[in-house]
Formats: structure tokens, sequence, C-alpha cells
């Protein structure tokens, strides 16, 4: 008996020994499987359904938001609602200070002034203690009362002689406006009443009646003004 005992446990070892591998196997096989079908269903669900289907909503509701509120004039786009364009002469309500760089091409490695440069949007990360913050400011603020033949004790609105985080802000304030509006209108040979009602149809005001202050954008005022009369000897880069 107990030979036989011995005989039948010898045979037995060999094949469970043998199914265990294989059992392995088709578990691993099987996870496999699994982990593909659900990686195919994620991409699918999260990488072609789901921005088609937020692309599909933000054209039919938003088209002109989600193309990035492009302006367009005589068919022709002349930038964005969204982003700031540098304006130098007398004749244009000029936008805040920029302080966005881009790559020197003469000094690898260097940057150069870009005002409102999209593709490197960022501020000076200088502090309000910075020397060279101070000497900028301060500088701006001199060079904005000449500009708009205001005293040398006029004070001057903040964003009037700073830069936004992004450096691309398209806005200006209401006060920075009505300080540049005198000097607008005689360059252009307007009276101020005249450039008035202008501002107020560019008058942006605080978000859902709470948020921020009232605003104008800065490119819309510009181009409302040269509908009105086009710019001569216009300035600008």
């Amino acid at each position: 008996m107990k030979t036989s005992t011995q005989t039948l446990c010898a045979s037995v070892l060999p094949s469970h020994a043998q199914a265990q591998p294989e059992a392995q196997s088709a578990s691993w096989s099987r996870l496999l499987g699994s982990s593909v079908r659900a990686a195919l269903l994620v991409m699918a669900v999260s990488g072609i359904a789901y921005p088609l289907l937020t692309t599909g909503v933000a054209q039919a509701l938003f088209a002109h938001a989600a193309n990035g509120s492009l302006i367009e004039r005589q068919g022709r786009i002349v930038g964005s609602a969204l982003i700031g364009q540098q304006f130098t002469g007398p004749q244009y309500f000029h936008g805040r200070p920029s302080a966005t760089v881009a790559p020197d091409p003469s000094q690898e490695g260097a940057n150069i002034a870009a005002p409102y440069n999209a593709g490197l949007s960022g501020a000076s990360n200088q502090g309000a203690t910075h020397k060279d913050l101070s000497e900028a400011v301060a500088q701006r603020v001199t060079q904005y009362r000449a500009d708009n033949a205001l005293a040398a004790d006029q004070a001057v609105p903040v964003d009037a002689v700073t830069a936004s985080a992004s450096g691309l802000d398209p806005h200006i304030s209401m006060a920075n406006a009505l300080l540049q509006l005198p000097r607008v209108a005689k360059a252009r040979g307007l009276s101020p009443d005249q450039v008035q009602p202008l501002l107020a149809q560019e008058t942006e005001q605080r978000t859902l009646g709470l948020l921020g202050e009232p605003r104008v954008n800065v490119l819309q005022l510009n181009l409302a003004l040269d509908a009105l009369q086009p710019a001569t000897s216009a300035v600008k880069e």
C-alpha cells in the first residue's frame, strides 16, 4: 500500500507542477488584455470624444471666444481683444506698459524688450523695493506727465506706469483713458466732446456687475478712433 501511494504521488506531482505555470501565463494574458482595453477606452474617451465634444460646444455657443476673440477690419485680422498692442503715437491711446521679452537674435541666451509678446507672456518679477523697478516707474511717470501735459505733481494712475502679471493686458483704467483723452483729441484735430462718446462706447463694465473695475480695451478704442477719423501720421509698433 505504501508503495502504491508513493507511485500515485509521483504521478500526480509532475502534472500539477506543469499546470501552475500555465495558469500564471493565462492570468498574465488576461491582465494584459484588460489593461490594453482599458487604456484604449480612456484614450478614446479623453483623447478623442471629450475634445471633440468640448470643441463642438465651444464653436456652437462661443465661436468668437473659442477662436481667440480675434478682431477683423476689412477682412483682415488686426489683433485680439485679449492681447494688447504697443501704441506710441500722440493720436492713439496708449496701453499699459508690458514687461515681456524675446530672445536677442544678436546674442545667444540674452533677451530684449518685446512689449506684448504673446509667445512669452510674463512679468519682470521685480519686487516693490527693487531698484530697477523703482527707476522704471519713475521714468514712466515723468514720460506720462510730459506726453499728456500734466502738472509735475499730478497723480498718475498705477496702470499707466506698471506692467500686468501677464504683460499682455489689453485694457486701461477709466482714469488712465480720461487723462489721455485731451492729448488724443488735440492730435486728431477733434474736440474732447467728440472723443468722449467713443470712450463711453468702448468701456467695459465690471464682470457680472461685481468683479474688477470699469475698463477700456485700447485696441478697440483706437480702431474706433480710426473709423471716426483715420490718423494720417500714426506711430504704432
